[in-house]
């Protein structure tokens, strides 16, 4: 089940890429991309998109096997529980995690992920090296999968967070006066939202505050 939650994450990427590069602003876009960003988004997506998910199902999968030996497995809930507990409650604390990474202590380890000032699916994953072990989704993931029963459900959500992860750093909006842009703004967090969040704007307030 893993690994279909790693392939709808894949395709979900493998489209926004090809949507960006025939969409002519985004052409131009990647095109205009230094070969620092190129190094440093490279580094990114194999950090999240390889390496972290490794680390979870080996080393820290095994650092919980040893830390709570009895509990594997134990915990036993329905699909649709452990989907909310995955897309609503793990987000939800990866929301205060992220807030968290805009305090001063914390900034600079983040502050390269603010780089990206413009929509770019590529630089989704762009941060240090070293932000990737204050993120919760590291650590939580990986403990849920070993107490679930089942979690079949878990991995659906985390498959769904991170392809909408990827959607928000992307150029592709849903114009705001659309139906299916009423139904999905109440809820999520939108491509032209977290655009706010990467200005310059945004940023400017961001080291205001802290």
């Amino acid at each position: 089940m893993q690994s279909i939650a790693q392939i709808l994450v894949f395709v979900a990427f493998i489209g926004l890429v090809g949507w960006t590069i025939f969409d002519k602003y985004g052409r131009t876009q990647l095109k205009a991309k230094s070969l620092e960003d190129w190094l440093i988004d490279s580094v990114g997506l194999f950090v999240q998109g390889i390496l972290i998910p490794l680390l979870q199902v080996t080393l820290i999968y095994q650092l919980y096997r040893h830390w709570l030996p009895i509990a594997h497995e134990s915990l036993k809930l329905p699909l649709i529980l452990t989907f909310m507990l995955s897309f609503v409650v793990v987000d939800y604390l990866y929301y205060w995690n992220h807030r968290l990474l805009h305090f001063a202590r914390f900034w600079q380890i983040h502050q390269v992920h603010h780089t990206v000032t413009d929509l770019d699916v590529l630089g989704t994953s762009r941060n240090t090296l070293w932000a990737s072990f204050l993120i919760v989704y590291l650590w939580v993931h990986a403990l849920f999968m070993y107490l679930l029963a089942d979690p079949t459900g878990y991995l659906l959500g985390v498959s769904l967070t991170s392809a909408l992860d990827l959607w928000r750093h992307s150029r592709l909006t849903i114009p705001s006066h659309s139906w299916l842009y009423r139904c999905l703004s109440p809820w999520l967090i939108l491509p032209q939202d977290h655009s706010w969040h990467h200005s310059s704007q945004s940023l400017t307030a961001i080291m205001v505050q802290i």
